[in-house]
């Protein structure tokens, strides 16, 4: 098929008619474009067109997933339970709802989320944040000598791993400068796009193995794009006597994981990027079943049992719950990762994550996975063909790699050096969502739970359009360099490049 059949509305179409996913898009709630250009909430009571009529075109699940539609259904049963329930919310089941009292609201979440983390349901708890959890799981598993105290961590990591990595090398006493292990990627003037081979990394695991106390990497890298291979990395490390642990805050949801069988030491994610519940909502970690186990052991002169565990913080939701509410000041702690919990979870959190993995749990990551692959293969090919017919020559690049093995849903493109005012403002006016990075790419991910092939074929045409926009000292039509979308009322240096 030549080139202008694939990027017609028709060969679209015909892709979304064909595709087995195409009814989950009705479980989600996807802005209009005039939802998006009021500055105002429109009341469900107010005479409005309905959220989904003339729908954006929503490509940033990297950044906020869109909101299922069990959401609210299922908001609402815990507003009751909890307007009519009150303390009694905690314990009492209710026959009318999907939830569960709130005692068990994270034990309810955590075998479905093993299941798209490819792990025991022991290896899981959903729990805290993404940083809060990456620290709590240094505090176990970075365990720094005089000898072996450094922490392998990519160059070009997402500042909040990079402060989380350098405030814990500081805290146990040792200097960042010297303790901190930078993986640079190789870049060159004929070589630009910024990937970090995985033999690269296997040599730097080598050269650095006598010192190394932990690595830390992503799973999928938040710039590029860029899926790591964590099976061949994990293998390599755990050879060496390695701690290994993965932040899979771009993986989770998004490509098929099996911690468990790739023996990562730990793991952690977040919940409101690809698993679609919510901005900041509650995180997640693995932790491998060989550090969950707890060793019981009596004392000759005392009747309180003994118990010998991998080191940790601990928290009464970590103790067991038959000894909660006891007030004994006797910590149990719960075998696995659920003994790694330090604070009750936030049911309100919880719920979000019930309601986005009711709707996973009818497909699989496999089935997510194939079309994924088609999304992210039929939008390369469109932009491919873009960048030949542009004027001048290509006015971007794609810096994610073009093995579809070694990428997720997200393609990041780098645009000529002064373009991307006047393409995210084009991109916003026509009510196309994606998110930027400064100071020159941005990143576009369909996911395949709610987006189609007309998504892409469209988000492609607006930008091709986009790069025709002349730049006027790096503004485009004299707009504000803030653009009007974003964190803080704006696309300025604290809007959406803050957001993971």
């Amino acid at each position: 098929m030549v080139e202008a059949d694939l990027a017609s509305v028709a060969y679209a179409q015909t892709q979304d008619d064909a595709d087995p996913l195409r009814q989950f898009r009705d479980l989600f709630l996807i802005p209009s474009k005039a939802d998006l250009a009021r500055s105002t909430i429109v009341s469900d009571n107010d005479e409005s067109p309905a959220s989904n009529a003339d729908p954006c075109t929503y490509l940033c699940g990297n950044s906020l997933g869109l909101q299922p539609t069990l959401t609210r259904k299922y908001y609402e049963e815990y507003l009751s339970v909890w307007a009519q329930k009150g303390v009694f919310g905690h314990f009492k089941p209710i026959s009318d709802t999907h939830l569960p009292p709130w005692l068990h609201a994270d034990d309810d979440v955590r075998a479905d989320m093993a299941t798209v983390v490819g792990a025991q349901e022991s290896e899981v708890a959903v729990m805290q944040t993404l940083t809060a959890n990456l620290h709590l799981m240094m505090c176990s598993f970075y365990r720094p000598t005089p000898t072996r105290n450094k922490i392998l961590i990519e160059g070009k990591a997402f500042p909040s791993d990079h402060f989380a990595v350098e405030s814990q090398i500081a805290f146990h006493g040792y200097s960042p400068k010297d303790s901190m292990v930078l993986l640079e990627p190789p870049v060159s003037a004929t070589s630009p796009v910024p990937l970090i081979s995985t033999a690269q990394i296997l040599e730097a695991i080598d050269q650095h193995s006598s010192e190394l106390a932990l690595i830390l990497l992503p799973g999928i890298q938040y710039y590029t794009g860029q899926f790591f291979d964590i099976a061949t990395i994990t293998a390599h490390a755990r050879a060496k006597n390695i701690t290994i642990g993965w932040d899979l805050a771009h993986a989770v949801g998004n490509v098929p994981l099996h911690l468990h069988d790739w023996d990562a030491d730990f793991a952690v994610w977040c919940t409101y990027k690809y698993l679609n519940s919510g901005p900041g909502s509650i995180g997640g970690c693995f932790v491998h079943e060989r550090h969950g186990h707890i060793t019981t052991t009596n004392t000759s002169d005392s009747s309180d049992p003994q118990f010998s565990y991998h080191p940790r913080l601990s928290g009464w939701w970590g103790s067991a719950q038959s000894s909660r509410f006891v007030m004994a000041n006797i910590f149990t702690p719960i075998p696995g990762a659920a003994g790694f919990q330090v604070s009750n979870a936030s049911v309100a959190d919880t719920t979000a994550v019930r309601a986005s993995l009711d709707v996973f749990k009818r497909t699989t990551p496999a089935a997510l996975r194939e079309k994924s692959l088609r999304l992210t293969g039929y939008l390369e090919s469109l932009l491919d063909g873009l960048a030949e017919r542009q004027q001048g020559g290509a006015q971007f690049s794609i810096i994610t790699p073009r093995d579809p093995k070694q990428r997720g849903a997200q393609l990041s493109l780098l645009l000529k050096p002064g373009l991307l005012e006047s393409v995210m403002a084009t991109l916003e006016a026509a009510g196309v969502v994606v998110d930027e990075r400064r100071p020159d790419v941005i990143r576009v991910a369909p996911a395949p739970l709610y987006n189609s092939f007309e998504d892409v074929r469209r988000f492609v045409e607006v930008f091709e359009r986009a790069c025709e926009v002349p730049t006027e000292s790096g503004n485009a039509g004299g707009k504000d360099a803030t653009g009007s979308l974003g964190v803080d009322g704006g696309r300025g240096e604290k809007g959406w490049s803050e957001i993971k």
